[in-house]
């Protein structure tokens, strides 16, 4: 009986083992795993082929080039600036109150002069490039830059900084960034919206590289670049500013830009203050893209050569450092010393009215850079010289000085550059305060208003302006803008002279009685159209009046000129309640070019929003 039950208990315990039938049983089962695994390998090979992994693994390789380019670029603009001036570091500032007078006047100068001739015969359009440029290839040319044009403009912005110019180097980096991101896309065949979302990687890694600053480069991107926050933009640009973050501390370190004290908000009672600092910091701004406009406007129409202007504003830049070296360069160094309380009020003034005249004198006189660390250093004044007077109005309320220069840093920049949400947050990561955060958020908000009521939408498209270009980020609405009558109307369409009797208008309306004539002279200018309806008017039989020119009997429809595009022809339509117009050359001539129909525009209109929702 014990044997029985082991023999039991073996059987039991083995029953694969056991006959052909367990055998067939088991080899079912391992090729239904084998089946298993080969699909979900295929699934995971399927992913990684896919497209997102692949915008994600460029925007890596973007971040990694941008974030290098950027640490190369800073190490250019010190070469530079070694050669003019002797010293590598950003402390100008300490560095021209050691110099001879007539190196700190003469350095700007001569770099000028340099810059002027490299983008005279170097550049390929004779103007430096910076974040407009960026600006207009994403809204116009689906993100494509030639590398070639990036790398000239980009020897011309650091040689301008280096030099003493006062500019900013973040403008600069931005249009690197964007340029290695554009030459990669372009080596790929990407389509419109992955090249977009390619540049958002390279501007942010660069931005987040320049700044040790990955959310400010993302949303910097975001916003200015790319045109919205999707997730499928948003996880690659994020990716590619943090690659450039970290590429940024291998090489510098990481630490803020700006080393000060923590401050602290003393009373929300400062809040109407920090109000009125946003009203002060919009008029600060708008008086330094007031002066860059004004020196740039005089400066076309002036007889000075294009490639001798930098250096007749280097001069007047080298000029004004002999009283307020401060305006040198990107202007860091001040700016450190305004958040830690070193200038006194008559002094931060003075620095106010210099660095106005300074960087629209450099801007507007041909250097290349950016305006971001120039509006930085003048908020920084402006504010600290704000704090100045509330606390002496106010003692027991106000929060030190320092706590208002950051809030002004934040309202003039974010009023420059048209991007409050990014400034915001460049700001709290350059100073790593978020104590005095909402002190900035509120003041940015105030002076972004302001200025974009008196001035416009930021400095960089007032750039665009001055080309022609409007720069609109929703591809639907730059479809439309792109799509004119020229490409729509059809050109085959019935047409007589205007000599045509009654008669020979209605022989030609029997062959095509659903849709009017066209009645032209002998130069194919358009004099009116004849259908149906107007023959009834006229009276359709033959008889007395059918002799009669048909000119009698047409009437002057309205028209569309060639260079319409589908939005002007869309209101010219519903205004007409016609089912077809005219294209005609110009309004003067009215030269008979064909016809567009509504349905075509409309269907042109909606092709234009299709194809932006699969970008």
């Amino acid at each position: 009986m014990a044997a029985n039950r082991n023999n039991r208990i073996g059987r039991t315990e083995h029953p694969v083992s056991d006959g052909p039938g367990n055998a067939a049983q088991g080899g079912r089962l391992r090729r239904a795993v084998a089946s298993e695994t080969r699909v979900r390998a295929g699934q995971l090979v399927q992913a990684v082929r896919g497209e997102d992994i692949r915008i994600a693994l460029l925007a890596l390789l973007v971040g990694g080039l941008a974030g290098y380019a950027a640490a190369g670029f800073r190490f250019l603009i010190g070469w530079i600036q070694y050669l003019f001036y002797g010293a590598e570091a950003e402390k100008l500032y300490s560095t021209a109150l050691t110099l001879p007078w007539w190196q700190v006047l003469l350095a700007p100068a001569a770099c000028g002069l340099l810059v002027g001739l490299f983008i005279r015969y170097a550049m390929p359009n004779g103007r430096p490039q910076g974040v407009a440029d960026v600006m207009e290839s994403a809204a116009l040319h689906e993100g494509r830059m030639p590398l070639r044009h990036v790398a000239l403009a980009s020897l011309a912005n650091a040689a301008s900084i280096g030099g003493g110019a006062s500019v900013g180097r973040e403008g600069p980096v931005v249009l690197l960034g964007a340029g290695l991101a554009s030459a990669v896309g372009r080596r790929l065949n990407l389509n419109r919206g992955n090249m977009l979302t390619l540049l958002g990687c390279g501007v942010a890694s660069a931005v987040a590289a320049s700044f040790n600053a990955p959310l400010a480069g993302a949303l910097f991107a975001l916003e200015v670049v790319v045109g919205h926050y999707r997730l499928k933009a948003f996880a690659p640009v994020v990716m590619a500013s943090v690659t450039g973050t970290i590429v940024s501390r291998i090489h510098f370190g990481d630490f803020p830009a700006f080393i000060k004290p923590q401050y602290t908000l003393v009373s929300f009672w400062e809040f109407p203050a920090f109000a009125l600092l946003g009203v002060t910091a919009a008029v600060a701004a708008i008086a330094m893209m007031g002066a860059i406009i004004a020196v740039h406007h005089g400066a076309r129409h002036s007889r000075v050569p294009a490639w001798g202007r930098p250096a007749v504003a280097g001069l007047a830049v080298g000029a004004i450092a002999l009283l307020f070296p401060q305006v040198l360069g990107v202007g860091y160094e001040a700016t450190d010393r305004a958040l830690n309380g070193e200038f006194g009020l008559w002094l931060l003034f003075g620095i106010i009215v210099a660095k106005i005249a300074a960087t629209g004198l450099s801007i507007g006189g041909g250097f290349g850079g950016g305006v971001f660390s120039p509006s930085l250093m003048l908020g920084a004044m402006v504010g600290a010289a704000f704090g100045t007077v509330a606390a002496s109005i106010f003692p027991e309320l106000a929060s030190d000085r320092g706590a208002y220069t950051l809030v002004g840093m934040g309202a003039v920049s974010g009023a420059v550059l048209g991007a409050p949400i990014s400034t915001i947050l460049i700001i709290f990561e350059l100073t790593g305060d978020y104590k005095v955060t909402l002190g900035v958020m509120f003041a940015v908000v105030i002076a972004s208003v302001i200025a974009r009521a008196v001035f416009g939408r930021s400095f960089f498209h007032w750039q665009l302006r001055q080309r022609g270009v409007i720069a609109e980020m929703d591809h639907a609405a730059q479809t439309v803008r792109r799509t004119t009558m020229a490409d729509l109307a059809q050109t085959a369409v019935p047409v007589m002279n205007g000599a045509c009797s009654v008669a020979d208008a209605r022989s030609m309306l029997i062959e095509v009685p659903d849709r009017p004539v066209y009645v032209v002279d002998d130069d194919g200018r358009l004099r009116g159209w004849v259908g149906l309806p107007e023959l009834f008017a006229f009276g359709f039989d033959a008889t007395p009046g059918a002799g009669e020119s048909v000119e009698n009997a047409m009437r002057t429809p309205p028209f569309l000129l060639e260079s319409d595009n589908v939005d002007e022809a869309m209101q010219v339509f519903s205004r007409a309640a016609e089912a077809l117009l005219p294209v005609v050359s110009d309004p003067a001539e009215r030269t008979l070019r064909g016809e567009v129909r509504q349905r075509d525009v409309m269907v042109a209109y909606r092709d234009a929003h299709e194809a932006a929702r699969e970008d």
